[in-house]
Parts: structure tokens; sequence; C-alpha cells
């Protein structure tokens, strides 16, 4: 919610100052970042009351919470005895690895969500989908903004075509990135901070009035005592737990965050929910990841995948099929200007089944949709194909993939390999 509510923001400030390309002459757009600030604090607060105001429903108890053993957890000076618990601490931003950072001062995600005004300049450490969503923003939002990362492209953890398009589209908005840059150590001088990197063999730098620091998190699992309890647990990687939610003491679950699992709040629902009910009942009802693994990043282009990824699939050699289509071709998008990016779908070669697919491109996160229903039941790129879609619309590009995997594998149904 926090930093949905600055994105809009962002993204309204760019479509203004783009608006002639659609005819629409306006003079420059002046951004009120107090008045920013202070419409997102107030849709956090009416959002957070809200739910606390269901959780309220329940006794609540509040302070620090220890094991005291398996079944005694206490809470301040509360003594809490069950015979099961649900762990759902979620994360903290992670330690600043880097030499000189935390002399030299950084804001986390955390702070850089509720500034009261941006810094006139700011270098952004990572390129994950943090760094990529507030990198964005303060760019547009009128602050220097340089990202420095050691990977080849932004989103590291996606397809190379998804994170290097996404990386030349930040270029081409003028927002500096500088990719395969180990950063060395971090200095002060005249009042601003220097990062200090090494690309291609050589020694650079880059300086700013600020360092956002948006390389992960990490699970919070401080002063639970979790060894009390029996329950295994790792300072990085968190707490293990097996399909039905459930840690290395059986009568212990834990979900989202603090699993390390998959940091994503509908992940943390879903997860929420069947520990919830396994926990309560005792039973052993399992979650399933196929789908749960689709993410979106609220970057313009936005980002959403679902499924498996060709990285994935590559890597336990699965073989697929591939399909792409690029938004510059699709006549909705270019009526809207909102070209940029691609859609691509991966099927199985033996009958056509929809393994996953990826959209870099206008209201991505919207356009998932109808793939996650697809998927859910286990849909071929034939199925998809025969179902019709409003014209013009852009969720209609997704039947270009599907129509030449189909048409694809009618010519050589045979064909069995990556391609």
């Amino acid at each position: 919610m926090p930093s949905k509510t600055l994105l809009a923001t962002a993204d309204l400030l760019h479509d203004v100052r783009t608006a002639a390309e659609l005819g629409v002459r306006v003079g420059a757009p002046q951004l009120d970042y107090r008045a920013l600030a202070e419409r997102k604090r107030r849709l956090v607060r009416e959002w957070a009351d809200y739910r606390i105001a269901g959780i309220e429903t329940f006794p609540v108890f509040r302070g620090e919470a220890e094991f005291e053993s398996a079944t005694l957890l206490r809470v301040g000076e509360e003594r809490l005895s069950a015979p099961r618990f649900v762990i759902a601490t979620g994360s903290k931003v992670a330690p600043a690895a880097v030499p000189g950072l935390a002399e030299a001062g950084f804001i986390d995600s955390d702070e850089a969500l509720d500034l009261d005004a941006p810094p006139a300049s700011v270098i952004v450490l990572g390129g994950g989908y943090v760094g990529c969503e507030l990198g964005q923003f303060f760019h547009r939002a009128g602050v220097a903004t340089t990202i420095v990362i050691r990977a080849a492209h932004l989103l590291s953890g996606e397809d190379a075509d998804v994170g290097m398009g996404l990386t030349e589209y930040f270029r081409e908005d003028g927002l500096r990135v500088e990719t395969r840059a180990a950063v060395q150590r971090v200095s002060v001088a005249g009042g601003r901070k220097i990062v200090h990197y090494v690309q291609g063999g050589d020694e650079k730098s880059v300086a700013a009035d600020e360092i956002f620091y948006a390389l992960g998190r990490v699970p919070d699992l401080d002063g639970l005592a979790l060894e009390r309890a029996g329950v295994d647990y790792h300072a990085i990687t968190g707490i293990p737990i097996d399909a039905t939610l459930r840690t290395s003491n059986p009568e212990i679950f834990a979900v989202g965050d603090v699993t390390g699992e998959y940091p994503l709040v509908h992940v943390a629902i879903q997860q929420g929910e069947i520990a919830g009910r396994n926990a309560t009942t005792g039973a052993h009802e399992r979650i399933d990841y196929r789908l749960s693994k689709t993410h979106t990043i609220f970057t313009d282009p936005q980002v959403a995948v679902v499924g498996e990824t060709e990285r994935s699939l590559a890597a336990a050699a699965v073989p697929y099929l591939k399909a792409e289509y690029p938004f510059a071709e699709h006549g909705k998008a270019v009526a809207l200007a909102k070209t940029k990016g691609f859609v691509k779908m991966l099927a199985a070669p033996r009958d056509g089944t929809i393994l996953g697919a990826a959209i870099l491109g206008p209201e991505a996160s919207d356009l998932i949709e109808p793939l996650i229903v697809a998927m859910s039941y286990r849909a071929t790129v034939h199925d998809y194909a025969r179902i019709p879609h409003l014209h013009p619309t852009l969720v209609e590009i997704l039947t270009y993939p599907a129509e030449e995997l189909a048409e694809r594998m009618r010519v050589a149904p045979t064909l069995a390999v990556a391609t």
C-alpha cells in the first residue's frame, strides 16, 4: 500500500509529461511531495486501522514474544500456553554489508517510503523489485537517481529478456543504471556520499546526497528463542517448513516472509489460511506453489510472471515451446501510446499445456490474471486460443502467442525441443 500509493503519483507525473504524444499540451507538472506523503500516510492509516479492528475482535497481546518451551510463549509479562502456534513475524531489512555504509548513513525501504521531502540525488544499491519500483519513483519525482547493481540487468531473478528489457526502458527514461558493478565501499566527501565500485576491471565511483539501501530483506526472528520450542531456523533463509506449513516441530507452524519461501502477500495469505486450518484441526492440508509463484512488479512498464520461467525449465531440463508478441505491434497499446514490452507464453511440446508466461508491459499486473485462471484449470494453448476476447483491449494480446504455439504444434505435432 505505501509504495503503490507513491508509484501512482509517479506514473501520473510521467503521463502528464508525455501527454503531448496524445495531442494534449500542458505545462510542466509540479509535485507537492508533502501532500503526497500525507496522502500515503492517511491511506495506510485507514487501511491499517480497518485491519487492526478486525484482528482485535480476538484477544490481542502486545509485546515482545519469546518461546519458553514448545507450548509456552512469553509476551511481555504474560505467559500464553497452547498446544500449537503459528509464527508469522515477517521480515526486516537485511543488514548493511558494504564497508563504510553504516558510517556514511543510508535510508532503507521503510524510511524511503516515509520521507517528507526527497533528496536532491540518490544512489540505489540493489536492482530487485524494491530498488526498481522506488528507484523509478525517485527518478520521476525529480531526484537524480543512479541504480548500482552487480548483475547484468535489473531483476536478476527473472528471465534475461524481462530484466534486460526493463533495464533498457529505465535508461531510455533517463534513469542511470550501472550494471556489472561490484560495490567495494562507501565514503563521504564534501557532504556527499560516494559509492566506489569496480566495473569491467576499472575502479569507478558515483556521488549523491543519499544512498537507498535496497539489497533485500531477511526473516525477522529476533528474540523468539525458537530453539526452546524445537524449531529449526537460519538467520538468512528463515524457518524451514513442509507442505503443510509445519516446522521441525510438527505442532508449530510458520507462514509468510519468516519462512523464506516466497516473499509475496498472496502467498502469505494462502499459507496462513492453510496453517490456520491445520493448526486448529490437526489436518495435513498441503499447499501447492504451482501458481503461488505468480508475482508482479509495479514499475513502468510493469512486470508479471505466472508459473514456470525459461530459467526454471532449463534448470530442470524440461522441454518447452515459446512464443512472444510485442506491445509495439498491438493496436490498443499503440492507441494508448503504451508500447513498451512484450508478452511470452511457454507450453509443453507434448500437449500444449501452458507451463508459464511473462508480461513486460502496460498493466501487466492485471493482464496476467486470465492466464492464472487458465493455468489453474491446466488449460492448453489450444484452449486459450479458442477463448474469445474483446477487441480492442490490451488483454487480447495474450491470444497471439497462444495462437502461434497452437499452430506450430498443429504443423509439427511431434516437436519436443525448447525453441
